[in-house]
């Protein structure tokens, strides 16, 4: 049984929810439903109340208690918004609190969807088709809206899904989310430290986010997942994810050469230092007149030696940070590294490559299909590319 949240906002397709809170009771979710004030101008609480066997909240602070917005997002396996008016969109995307919808958003862990309804003029506007973008762009899915008579008389695109189609949509999602069941993923993340001494490092600016969405993203598709982290503040947060956490290039390899023979994907997302000192101090070195020259020795090649032990049934996937000339690079590493794909994104991108929540990727696959994303939360693009890689697994 799954748990869901309903949000119900001010539409004239808010009594469709009521017979979407049936379905999913009788589908065996427990539900509770959050509605707007402006909603319960349509249909009555008691209605939902009555549907779901739960309170229905209305106010973040109601006569007699304060309902914890931030419990009830932590409760939910799925945050369901329908409908979502325009005005809730632009709160929504925005991050306008004040309501216990948006409130309740902001504090959710879980999948969320938005089912939109409005007539066929706010839905082409402009405003709002960049709200559902930016609202896609953070990982949220949307739920087609339906063509048809609107309330306005029009006849068009805007119509909130119906009943059944949001629970076949939701449906088709948890399927998705099982669809490495079974299935060992290796990652690699974040970057790596040369010591040159006690005190100093060669480095780079990678805080290892990208790789750590990949691992949350293979969790929750079923996956067991080894994350082998290099040196960063951040850190994986579901409990099934196992982390290795090293420094060095070498201390990188090491760890992968132990997983890999046991996985079925690999996904090296890592930003490895190509350059190592060829001798590292023990002691600070101090500073002299005059330059410093430091010898450098080339690092273990790790993608590379593990697509030269990779099996036929394995799908290794490398990433290409480039700052120019970046699908002649990619596509030359794809092959040179023995890559089933390559995921390009370039510096020159704003809002992608380090030290960003959201990436611009372009996947190239072996054979020479490839697809560009737009700009996204690096959590969608771990879905993004997570769904390229499935299909591969049952070739």
């Amino acid at each position: 049984m799954n748990k869901i949240i309903l949000g119900v906002t001010g539409s004239i397709a808010a009594y469709k929810s009521l017979a979407l809170v049936r379905l999913l009771v009788k589908a065996g979710n427990e539900v509770k439903v959050i509605m707007t004030p402006a909603a319960t101008a349509f249909v009555a609480p008691l209605s939902f109340s009555t549907l779901s066997k739960n309170d229905v909240i209305i106010e973040l602070i109601d006569d007699t208690n304060w309902n914890n917005h931030v419990e009830l997002g932590l409760w939910a396996d799925a945050f369901v918004i329908a409908p979502a008016t325009a005005t809730t969109l632009s709160k929504l995307a925005s991050g306008q609190s004040d309501n216990m919808i948006v409130a309740t958003y902001l504090s959710a862990k879980c999948p969320v969807f938005f089912a939109p309804a409005m007539d066929l003029d706010m839905w082409k506007h402009p405003a709002t088709q960049s709200n559902i973008k930016k609202l896609q762009s953070y990982g949220n899915h949307m739920i087609p809206v339906g063509h048809g008579e609107l309330a306005s008389g029009l006849v068009g695109e805007g119509r909130m899904a119906e009943p059944e189609d949001i629970v076949a949509f939701l449906n088709s999602h948890s399927k998705k989310k099982a669809d490495l069941a079974g299935k060992k993923v290796l990652i690699t993340a974040g970057p790596t430290r040369e010591a040159i001494d006690p005190v100093r490092y060669i480095s780079n600016h990678s805080t290892g986010r990208m790789g750590i969405e990949l691992a949350e993203e293979c969790v929750s598709r079923g996956a067991s997942v080894d994350l082998i982290l290099g040196p960063t503040v951040l850190k994986a947060s579901h409990p099934a994810i196992r982390t290795t956490n090293v420094s060095s290039a070498q201390e990188m390899y090491e760890a992968c050469r132990e997983i890999f023979a046991s996985s079925d994907i690999a996904i090296f997302a890592a930003a490895v230092a190509d350059y190592t000192p060829e001798n590292t101090s023990d002691i600070k070195i101090k500073k002299k007149a005059g330059d410093m020259d430091i010898a450098l020795k080339r690092t273990p090649d790790i993608a590379a030696q593990m697509g030269d032990l990779k099996r036929k049934d394995q799908i290794n996937v490398g990433f290409a940070l480039e700052t120019n000339n970046g699908e002649v690079n990619a596509k030359r590493k794809l092959d040179k590294k023995n890559f089933d794909l390559i995921v390009l994104n370039s510096l020159k991108d704003k809002g992608a490559g380090f030290k960003h929540n959201t990436n611009k990727v372009t996947i190239y696959q072996r054979g020479g299909t490839s697809q560009s994303y737009p700009l996204k939360s690096k959590r969608a693009v771990a879905a993004d590319i997570m769904d390229t890689i499935v299909p591969l697994t049952t070739k």
